[in-house]
């Protein structure tokens, strides 16, 4: 009798579990982000991330990225770009080139490391990034995250 409610606590945190997951659109080529940023109003979340080694990163993208709540503020707030560091996977190298550079501009020293930045375009067509500020992971969930983030956005 004991295993029957372990099995069906079990399948129904699974249940869920997988209703609280969120599909994500995370672009990786900064050239497509930025006219998506600019054309709809919207400031970039630039997510410097090792997703396959980084505890850190994992846990950032279980505890909050996963969550419908996360998913509705990013489509209403952000446009969201995932700069990868992998160990296991090869990247294209355009990709890399790019990440290692976006690295150097926001001085990454760290991973999960989230800017979140405007795109500004000059006078001769060359991008400048208004920064609003930095976090990485904060304990808390979705909301805890969510409402630091907030901060930023609030002063641009």
């Amino acid at each position: 009798m004991k295993n029957i409610f372990l099995i069906i606590a079990v399948i129904t945190s699974l249940g869920m579990y997988s209703q609280e997951k969120a599909e994500l659109e995370w672009h990786t080529d900064l050239s497509k982000a930025v006219p998506l940023s600019i054309e709809q109003n919207k400031p970039l979340l630039l997510f410097f991330t090792g997703s396959d080694w980084c505890g850190w990163c994992i846990r950032l993208q279980r505890e909050v990225f996963a969550f419908e709540k996360f998913k509705t503020w990013t489509d209403t707030n952000v446009v969201l770009v995932e700069l990868d560091f992998p160990r296991r996977k090869q990247l294209p190298a355009n990709i890399q080139k790019q990440n290692r550079e976006l690295a150097g501009v926001f001085a990454v020293r760290g991973y999960p490391t989230v800017w979140l930045v405007t795109p500004q375009v000059l006078e001769d067509n060359k991008i400048n990034f208004k920064k609003h500020g930095t976090l990485g992971y904060v304990a808390g969930g979705p909301d805890k995250w969510i409402a630091t983030a907030e901060k930023f956005l609030t002063n641009k």
